[in-house]
């Protein structure tokens, strides 16, 4: 019994002994985080959890919300993060026994032959026949691979850092489609307003070919001024159905984001509206806060503890690995007897690898290169979200002042045409001035609406830069098949 206690203490504290480094996370000044930003902008950040409803367009809200929830790019990385979960599953599996239970029934009879002569106590003798028999077994079989040096718990933790990183994966993609989403519907609006604007144009050309004509009759001009008058208003025509090309691809695209036929949205988005505005400011917050709030950064960082797992998983190959089995067997010729005889087995066999060519420690190295390059993919996903939070800032602001010059820009133009349109009308200048000024307020409408657009777009840019769009304090976890989580 001391031998047995002995025996069972030694084996506890060979299978708590664990080989490979623990995951250490890194610190900021690790991965060169500054403690500020290099552009000026607002430090208190506000919750963006739902950054779509700072625009007030119910419409752009409910596309969002929609795509998130029905995107196909969204559904193969649920699949994926399921298919991550099952593998945590499995993992964990190992550390349990194995069990399987088995029975048979086997029936043998005498086909020819193995007749015996008996004589009878009246001295008569009998032929009987070899018959048969039947036979019943029952067995139950055992199997433990006990992972003396912490190969089957570096395996789960393995698997459990991949099943975070493909949540944060799949939250990655939601907020990649949440911004195309956002920024088709932006270019939808902007060419819906850029039509207008050169519908608006065409009436106003059609009136001045109209009085280039009379003027022409008259004999006040040649029929030069006339024939600008055609070209310019050709010009403008020409550019209508290229614009409903580009507002037909950008519906079509929505329709796709939402997992519905490239025509389905037509219908909802036919009434024009304007395009939509954001708040003029928006806090960024530090860049420490890139560690928490942004999901590909998440996901690089548990891939890194993945990684330094599988260091732990190679190492104990080099060790010796014990496994236990057991069995418990049955057999009898009836059921009623076959609990009367039950024999059992127990085995204990542990293995060590002796020679085999450098392999075992060739992929000890490679688990920590992996892990090297684990670590710099993190650092990377780090500086490269700091790159898109400033390059965003940056692009916001730039946005906000082209978006004040332009609306100057149109108040002059819009001047300009006026006068010279009433110049023209009583003689006062030429069609060619005439036709300059309406062309310079053509494009300083389209410039206005680009730029209201741009600042849009910017704003896009700048949430999904910060990590806006998923709830950052929770890791998202696989659905179940009704689609609970």
């Amino acid at each position: 019994m001391t031998r047995m206690r002995a025996s069972l203490l030694l084996v506890a504290a060979l299978g708590g002994c664990t080989v490979g480094p623990d995951y250490r996370p890194r610190t900021t000044a690790e991965l060169g985080v500054p403690d500020a930003f290099s552009v000026t902008a607002g430090p208190k950040r506000d919750d963006l959890t739902r950054w779509w409803r700072s625009f007030d367009d119910p419409v752009l809200g409910d596309l969002v919300e929609q795509a998130a929830t029905a995107n196909l790019d969204v559904a193969q990385a649920t699949a994926r993060l399921r298919q991550a979960r099952e593998a945590l599953l499995q993992s964990r599996a190992s550390l349990l026994p194995t069990l399987n239970g088995s029975g048979g029934f086997s029936r043998s009879e005498t086909l020819r032959g193995g007749q015996t002569l008996i004589t009878l106590p009246d001295g008569t003798t009998q032929s009987i026949g070899g018959g048969g028999g039947s036979n019943f077994s029952l067995g139950l079989d055992a199997q433990y691979q006990l992972g003396l040096f912490g190969e089957v718990r570096r395996t789960v933790e393995a698997s459990r850092a991949q099943y975070e990183a493909s949540g944060f994966d799949q939250a990655t993609v939601l907020l990649s489609v949440q911004a195309e989403v956002a920024r088709n519907y932006v270019l939808a609006r902007l060419y819906q307003l850029q039509l207008v604007n050169a519908r608006d144009s065409l009436a106003l050309q059609d009136d001045n070919l109209e009085i280039a004509g009379f003027r022409v009759q008259a004999g006040l001009v040649s029929s030069l001024d006339q024939e600008q008058a055609r070209a310019q208003r050709a010009q403008t025509a020409a550019s209508v159905p290229q614009i409903e090309q580009q507002y037909n691809a950008a519906v079509s695209r929505l329709g796709v984001l939402t997992a519905q036929a490239p025509g389905a949205l037509k219908p909802l988005l036919a009434a024009t509206k304007p395009i939509p505005r954001g708040p003029q400011t928006q806090g960024i917050g530090i860049p420490a806060d890139v560690l928490r709030q942004r999901p590909d950064v998440r996901a690089a960082e548990r891939s890194l503890a993945a990684a330094t797992a599988q260091i732990g998983v190679a190492k104990a190959a080099l060790y010796p690995a014990l496994a236990i089995s057991g069995n418990i067997d049955t057999r009898a010729g009836n059921l009623g007897g076959l609990l009367d005889t039950v024999t059992g087995g127990l085995f204990a066999g542990l293995t060590q690898a002796i020679f085999n060519g450098g392999r075992l420690n060739s992929q000890v190295r490679s688990a920590e290169a992996a892990t090297d390059a684990a670590l710099a993919t993190y650092k990377q996903a780090v500086l490269t979200a700091l790159e898109e939070i400033e390059n965003a800032v940056v692009a916001l602001n730039t946005a906000e002042v082209r978006e004040r010059e332009f609306g100057v820009a149109l108040e002059a133009a819009n001047n300009s045409a006026i006068l010279s349109r009433s110049q023209y009308r009583t003689g006062l200048t030429d069609f060619t001035t005439l036709s300059q000024q309406e062309a310079s307020l053509l494009s300083a409408r389209n410039s206005a609406a680009q730029a209201r657009a741009d600042h849009a777009t910017a704003l896009v840019q700048l949430y999904t830069a910060l990590g806006g769009g998923w709830d950052s304090t929770t890791t998202p976890q696989a659905p179940d098949q009704d689609g609970n989580r």
